[in-house]
C-alpha cells in the first residue's frame, strides 16, 4: 500500500472529521482524525506494517515524514493483546505546523488530486448533530456491596505488607431508548474537557486527563496523575480541597509510587530524566489530581514510543504496586473484566513517535449504541476508607455520565 501527504489549506474540524464511527485522539485542538478502515493490525504486527507503507511519487518531500498513524487501544492486563487500526484518511493538527491530510490506497491511481479533493469534502463537511430528546436508565454492574469488600480487601493487603498499593474499579452501565450519538457526545467531551486527551478508537471514547507516554524525535515526556479530590464549582471550596490533597499523607503516598514506577521504567530509555520535585493540582471540569510532569531526551537510537507505553502499562495509577501482585488481587476481588479501560490508547507513526493516554474517564459503547459501559476506580493504601473511596468514583462517573445524558 502507499499513502501520500499533502497540505490542508481548508479549515476542517477534527471531531467533525471523527463524527461517531470515526478515530479521533486529540488534546486542545492538536492531533489526530480518521475516517475508514484500509487495515486493522494486530499487536505484533504493527510495527512492521507501518514500515511498508510506501510515499506516493506525487507527495512532496518536505512532507514525506508526515506520513500514515496507526490509532491503537491497549487492553489493561499486559497478557492481553493491543488493537490496531489505519484508517483510510488522516487529519492532522499540530502546534507549530500547517496541517496535514494523508490518504492511503493502493497505488497512485488512487491518489489523485481528484479523489484526494473528494474525500477531504466528505470528511470535513458533515452538519453538526442534530439535538434529540433520548431516555436513559443507569444501573450498576457492579454491585456496591462487592466493591466495598474489594476495597477492604485491598487495604488489609497494604497493612499487611503484601502490596504497597491497589488500584479497585467498578463499572456502570447507561441504557438509552434509542440509539446513542457519539459525535454529539465528543462535542460535549471538548466543551467539558478541551484540555484532556479526548479520544474515540472503535467502541470506545473518552476524555483523559492522564498522559501516559509521548515521543517527539528524541523526546520523551509522561504527566502520571495519583490522588484525587472533587470539584464544587466554588473557587474558595475547591481551593480548600486542593490544599487538603495537596497536604494529604494518603494522597502523597498514593502519587509517589506512580511517579517512583514512571521515573525508573523511563530512565533506562533516557539520557537525562526531570521531572517536577513536588506534584502540582491538575483540574478538570468533575474532579482535581496530584499531577507530576516529567520530560527527558531519549538515548540514540530512541524507543519507539509503543515499547515505552507496553514498559509502563498499566502504571501504578491503574493497576498498583507491586504490579503483578497487584492485578492477581484485582482479579480476584474486583470482580469485572476492565477490556480497555485501565490500559491505554493513541497512536504511533512509523518512526516511533506518537502520542498514548491513560484510558480512563471513558464509555465502551455497544454494537447498537444503545448500551454504555463507564469505568471508575481510586488507588487503596493502608490509609483508605472504603466509602471515601465510593465517593470518588462517583465523582470520577460523572465526566462521562454528564456529556451522554445530557439532554
Amino acid at each position: 500500500m502507499m499513502y501520500r501527504t499533502i497540505e490542508c489549506v481548508e479549515p476542517f474540524d477534527l471531531n467533525t472529521v471523527c463524527r461517531g464511527d470515526g478515530f479521533l485522539f486529540v488534546r486542545d485542538g492538536v492531533g489526530v482524525a480518521g475516517r475508514g478502515i484500509t487495515h486493522t493490525v494486530s499487536e505484533s504486527d504493527a510495527l512492521t506494517f507501518l514500515a511498508t507503507l510506501k510515499p506516493s511519487t506525487n507527495t512532496d518531500s518536505t512532507l514525506r515524514d508526515t506520513g500514515p498513524i496507526l490509532f491503537g487501544l491497549v487492553p489493561f492486563l499486559p497478557t492481553e493483546s493491543a488493537t490496531f487500526v489505519l484508517p483510510t484518511i488522516i487529519f492532522r493538527k499540530t502546534e507549530s505546523s500547517i496541517p496535514t491530510v494523508t490518504l492511503i490506497g493502493k497505488d497512485d491511481s488512487d491518489l489523485t488530486d481528484d479523489v484526494f479533493h473528494a474525500a477531504i469534502t466528505t470528511a470535513i463537511n458533515t452538519p453538526p448533530p442534530r439535538p434529540h430528546s433520548n431516555s436513559y436508565r443507569v444501573s450498576p454492574r457492579t454491585a456496591i456491596g462487592q466493591y466495598l469488600d474489594a476495597v477492604t480487601s485491598a487495604r488489609d493487603a497494604v497493612r499487611a505488607g503484601d502490596i504497597d498499593k491497589a488500584v479497585i474499579a467498578r463499572d456502570i452501565e447507561v441504557h438509552a431508548d434509542d440509539p446513542i450519538d457519539v459525535h454529539a457526545i465528543l462535542l460535549r467531551l471538548r466543551a467539558s474537557f478541551g484540555s484532556s486527551y479526548r479520544y474515540c478508537v472503535n467502541n470506545i471514547i473518552g476524555a483523559s486527563p492522564e498522559l501516559l507516554v509521548s515521543v517527539d524525535q528524541s523526546t520523551v515526556r509522561s504527566h502520571p496523575l495519583a490522588g484525587t479530590a472533587p470539584r464544587t464549582g466554588d473557587t474558595a471550596t475547591d481551593k480548600q480541597l486542593a490544599d487538603e490533597l495537596i497536604a494529604s499523607k494518603k494522597n502523597q503516598i498514593e502519587h509517589r509510587i506512580v511517579i517512583d514506577m514512571v521515573h525508573d521504567t523511563l530512565l533506562p530509555y533516557c539520557s537525562y530524566l526531570d521531572w517536577e520535585a513536588e506534584p502540582s493540582i491538575v483540574t478538570v471540569a468533575n474532579v482535581q489530581h496530584l499531577g507530576t510532569s516529567i520530560e527527558g531526551a531519549l538515548t540514540d537510537p530512541p524507543a519507539h514510543v509503543f515499547s515505552l507505553v507496553r514498559a509502563l502499562c498499566p502504571t501504578p495509577a491503574l493497576g498498583g504496586h507491586p504490579s503483578g501482585a497487584a492485578i492477581a488481587l484485582i482479579n480476584q476481588t474486583e470482580g469485572l473484566h476492565r477490556g480497555y479501560y485501565g490500559g491505554a490508547v493513541g497512536y504511533m507513526d512509523a518512526k516511533g513517535n506518537g502520542v498514548f493516554a491513560v484510558t480512563i474517564r471513558c464509555a465502551e459503547i455497544s454494537q447498537d449504541n444503545r448500551t454504555a459501559r463507564l469505568f471508575a476506580g481510586g488507588g487503596i493504601v493502608a490509609d483508605s476508607d472504603p466509602y471515601v473511596e465510593l465517593a470518588e468514583t462517583q465523582a470520577k462517573f460523572q465526566a462521562m455520565l454528564s456529556a451522554i445524558v445530557r439532554p
